[in-house]
């Protein structure tokens, strides 16, 4: 496992990608904390701090199809730096307006959240030229999905590290200064400078004319539910008597610990077969471990539960990312992966709202059943859409007279019908 890895990241430009990627993405990561705790510096009840976080978080899924889709139409460094420049300043703005008056911080948040650039739709785009072989690019993957988790967990360190040695608003600034940063470092790589989208057939909808794009994004949806309900569940099961701050850190790192060592292993060796039936297969194993987390034992066993709930997530996203790969239409595979964090973000915000009327009425047993019913929803949508995501083909786009491109190495082991040589 750690030869495969360790040779992933020897390949020229990798290791560079991915921590740009990482480090361009920190904003968004930790926006919904920062938020907050420079709103509440300034005076803002938790209410009026939730909404602000809740503006730039909805934003931001508005924004990552819509600059998704022109990073394929434009290249890579023509949106990604200026949106991560605008959303800078947007968060500059919000620091120096502070919560009044109102209207105007609303107005800085929600420039800061539609500009986000599509970072990490933009490294799964740049993953077929440079890393050449199938094997690695689905090995670079689930080095993503892992990553994330990582990041999720981290950034808010950072923050909170941040706001003690400065000040809230200081906190504010750093982390979207070092997004920008992240974004530079990716965008005068050679590989981002080079990199031109398939040509691509003139559609409104997009990428959104896969039938199989769509029955995954709904998929995914119903996913991102699950991870929003569990994190409100967690923190009703540590206020229930149980430790209260520290076992909810432990039950979040327990899942991401899980993500870190499934994404791992899955991504360690090449898998037979269409990666649609793998993601049935892992989505069902992904709701199955959730179902026991409703038996709400004593804090020990109830982290190693944790454990367990999360050893699927990263497996189940990194497969995604191939059959993403597999059914966005040609010309408009950034667009797609954008569509991806798009609904995972939106699921994630509903989770959260309906679990807490589920711990209202049956505590925090109840609420555990919801990311558990919302994972069954999730394989339910993959079960009664087996047909279109059966058929990865699309139509083609009108010929083009484009560039000879490099081939990407057919001689390693890779996932069938991998279609990212002609679309990036």
């Amino acid at each position: 496992m750690a030869t495969g890895y360790a040779e992933l990241l020897r390949a020229r430009h990798a290791a560079r990608l991915l921590a740009g990627t990482l480090v361009g993405r920190l904003p968004n990561a930790t926006a919904h904390i920062a938020i907050v705790l420079f709103a509440r510096a300034e005076g803002a009840s938790y209410t009026l701090a939730g909404v602000l976080a809740t503006v730039y978080g909805l934003a931001t899924a508005v924004g990552q199809p819509v600059l998704g889709r022109a990073v394929d139409l434009f290249g890579q460094p023509r949106v990604m730096l200026p949106a991560a420049v605008v959303s800078a300043l947007g968060m500059a703005a919000f620091a120096a307006v502070g919560i009044d008056p109102l209207p105007l911080a609303a107005a800085a948040v929600l420039v800061a959240g539609l500009a986000t650039p599509p970072l990490e739709g933009g490294l799964r785009a740049l993953w077929p030229s440079v890393l050449k072989r199938q094997d690695r690019v689905h090995r670079a993957y689930a080095l993503d999905s892992v990553a994330q988790e990582v990041m999720f967990t981290v950034g808010p360190l950072l923050v909170t590290l941040a706001v003690a040695v400065w000040s809230e608003a200081g906190a504010l600034l750093a982390i979207n200064a070092l997004g920008v940063l992240g974004a530079l470092s990716v965008v005068v790589s050679a590989p981002s400078r080079t990199w031109r989208s398939a040509p691509r057939e003139a559609h409104w909808l997009g990428a959104l004319r896969s039938p199989g794009l769509l029955s995954l994004l709904g998929c995914f949806l119903f996913v991102g539910v699950a991870l929003g309900s569990i994190t409100v569940a967690a923190v009703a099961y540590s206020d229930d008597g149980n430790g209260g701050d520290l076992v909810y850190a432990l039950i979040m790192s327990g899942i991401g610990f899980g993500a870190l060592v499934g994404g791992l292993a899955y991504g360690a060796r090449t898998w037979p077969g269409a990666p649609e039936s793998r993601l049935r297969l892992l989505i069902a194993l992904l709701a199955l471990g959730y179902l026991p987390l409703a038996l709400v034992p004593a804090p020990v066993p109830m982290t190693v539960l944790a454990c367990l709930a999360g050893l699927f997530l990263a497996p189940a996203l990194t497969c995604a990312f191939v059959v993403v790969d597999r059914h966005a239409p040609r010309g408009t595979v950034t667009e797609a992966f954008s569509w991806l964090v798009t609904v995972f973000g939106v699921g994630a915000a509903l989770g959260t709202a309906v679990v807490g009327p589920a711990i209202e009425r049956g505590g925090p047993a109840a609420g555990f059943l919801v990311p558990a019913a919302a994972g069954f929803a999730a394989l339910l949508v993959l079960l009664l859409t087996r047909r279109a995501m059966a058929d990865p083909r699309v139509r083609p786009a009108k010929p083009v007279t484009v560039a000879p491109r490099t081939e990407i190495d057919r001689g390693g082991a890779g996932e069938a019908g991998f279609r990212t040589g002609h679309q990036a």
